[in-house]
């Protein structure tokens, strides 16, 4: 085969402890969906606490736990009032600190979200605004401007809410306020000294606590434009849906982070272990992205460009080769990521109608996120192989955006509906009551699923993650680097090879619709569908990922 070198050299060197994150593979835990600890149907942390051992036996190094601080749950907890306090739905500050005590015991590191872009209108802050009146101190802590017309009827700008309809909610005394999402979630003004002291101080409050970093949410809106200008409906509707619109990602947002990492690198423990932070920045490009990640700002941002591109050998090469330069131009490893708590499982995404097809193309897209170079996040569930829900009734629909007219399809419930873990009927262990209750209901064809019925199942998606987290744990030349090298393949197929200390590996991706016959460049480590190897040739099956080491 005829080397084709693209980025920069493979990875040659082992990573620091200290740096874990360069080639961590992190977990996303959604709270209320996860495991339910009391038999509410509501995910808690004493849920997630109990289900850990799952956790390491998968292979993961660290956890991400979406919201649980204390909220009126307009937006899943994405609508904090309190960020030094836990949901009583999820529990208590002594369940969260058992928590990480229980993950560190069980050599997992744990990263809690931030939402620093916006609170609940329950927040005291915003209570205390709306109460003083026009003239407060308090409303200087938030976007508050009056209307434009002759009556001040109309929104002070044209800007949209995330969420669909005006980013603007007038209140009783005639002013209004932005909310670049739900009206139930007020923007903060990051140009007030107040709000960055109080994020200072929220930020020491968790790493008292003892967590390992911040997953960092709408990382790049926190500083709007300048005057608050229109931008166009046009334009507007045109970006909305990758959140890429003007008044977002801002350079002010960078002077923000530096101050911010200079309290990460204050609680560096006393081992050298790094506390890390990172974004969730929808930018226009990869290479926006990358100045997030410059050495004095944050560690790792969201590979979103990656998450978004379709089964395709040339889309997906190109956006590997993208993301590699634009990361090693700051030194910082790139992340790869398949799904989330905001998007359509990627099994469903790569089906085109067939339930069958999408498995196969999810598990071969599992295998190539986990050969590159860098860290990878899975979603929960993922490694259960579980789909898109597709037909919740709309009566238990809780997602905001389905409750509005324009913005998002409000379909997010369907990827966040709960996991299950064993029995014959639901919610399949989800809580400790059997038949109890689930606050998303669960698909009766998941008894299939479950964590127990696939545990020991060599055929099963559990058992294939286990083992693709295992090999990659296990092998020099997997984890954190800098480039691939590209080799010769036919069309529709991605080839490439990776180094390290004189072990060789090389990943092979069939992204046609039909066998493809190879070279065989080595000894098969793993396939995500059946491969037998021929000693000169080896036909590598449609939709898989087979690993080898050269």
């Amino acid at each position: 085969m005829t080397q084709h070198v693209t980025a920069a050299p493979a990875h040659t060197d082992s990573v620091p402890s200290r740096e874990w994150w360069r080639d961590a593979v992190i977990y996303q835990v959604y709270p209320r969906s996860f495991a339910d600890g009391d038999g509410d149907g509501m995910g808690d942390l004493p849920g997630i606490r109990a289900r850990l051992p799952h956790l390491r036996d998968l292979g993961v190094d660290a956890v991400w736990l979406s919201p649980f601080y204390a909220s009126p749950q307009a937006d899943a907890g994405y609508d904090v009032a309190d960020y030094r306090a836990v949901d009583p739905m999820f529990g208590t500050l002594t369940d969260a600190d058992d928590l990480v005590r229980e993950a560190h015991s069980l050599g997992l590191r744990v990263i809690v979200d931030l939402v620093p872009n916006h609170c609940s209108d329950q927040h005291e802050w915003f209570k205390q605004a709306l109460r003083e009146g026009p003239g407060s101190p308090l409303r200087d802590r938030f976007h508050f401007r009056p209307g434009k017309g002759d009556d001040g009827e109309l929104p002070p700008n044209d800007w949209e809410s995330i969420f669909g309809g005006p980013a603007w909610t007038r209140v009783e005394d005639g002013s209004w306020y932005l909310h670049l999402f739900a009206p139930e979630q007020p923007d903060f003004n990051w140009d007030h000294p107040a709000v960055k002291d109080e994020f200072r101080s929220i930020l020491r409050f968790w790493l008292d606590l003892g967590i390992d970093g911040f997953r960092i949410d709408v990382a790049h809106g926190l500083v709007k434009a300048a005057g608050l200008p229109d931008i166009g409906h046009e334009e507007q509707v045109k970006l909305l849906g990758s959140q890429a619109v003007p008044y977002f990602d801002q350079d002010g947002v960078h002077e923000i982070y530096r101050d911010w990492r200079k309290i990460l690198d204050e609680y560096t423990r006393e081992d050298g272990t790094e506390r890390i932070a990172v974004a969730e920045a929808w930018t226009p490009t990869v290479e926006r992205s990358a100045l997030y990640l410059r050495p004095d700002e944050l560690h790792q941002a969201f590979n979103f460009e990656y998450l978004t591109t379709e089964w395709d050998a040339e889309a997906l090469r190109a956006v590997i080769d993208r993301s590699l330069a634009a990361m090693n131009s700051v030194d910082a490893p790139a992340t790869w990521v398949l799904s989330n708590h905001d998007v359509v499982r990627h099994s469903t995404r790569f089906a085109d109608g067939d339930e069958a097809r999408g498995l196969r193309r999810a598990r071969a897209a599992t295998l190539l996120m986990l050969a590159l170079p860098g860290s990878a996040y899975i979603y929960q569930g993922e490694e259960l192989g579980l789909p898109e829900v597709t037909d919740l009734p709309d009566e238990v629909r809780q997602d905001p955006a389905f409750f509005r007219s324009t913005g998002q399809d409000g379909t997010r419930d369907g990827c966040r509906v709960p996991l299950p873990w064993s029995g014959e009927r639901a919610p399949f262990g989800f809580g400790p009551v059997e038949g109890g209750p689930s606050w998303l209901p669960q698909p009766a064809s998941w008894r299939d699923l479950t964590v127990a019925a696939q545990t020991g199942d060599p055929t099963s998606t559990l058992e294939f993650y286990r083992s693709a987290l295992a090999v990659r744990r296990e092998h020099p030349a997997l984890g954190a680097g800098r480039g691939v090298e590209w080799l010769d393949a036919p069309e529709g197929v991605l080839s490439f090879r990776r180094t390290c200390a004189g072990s060789v590996f090389v990943c092979t991706v069939n992204l046609t619709g039909s066998p493809v016959t190879l070279p065989t460049p080595g000894t098969l480590l793993l396939a995500s569908a059946d491969v037998t190897p021929g000693a000169d040739e080896t036909v590598v099956p449609a939709d898989a990922t087979v690993w080898w080491a050269a």
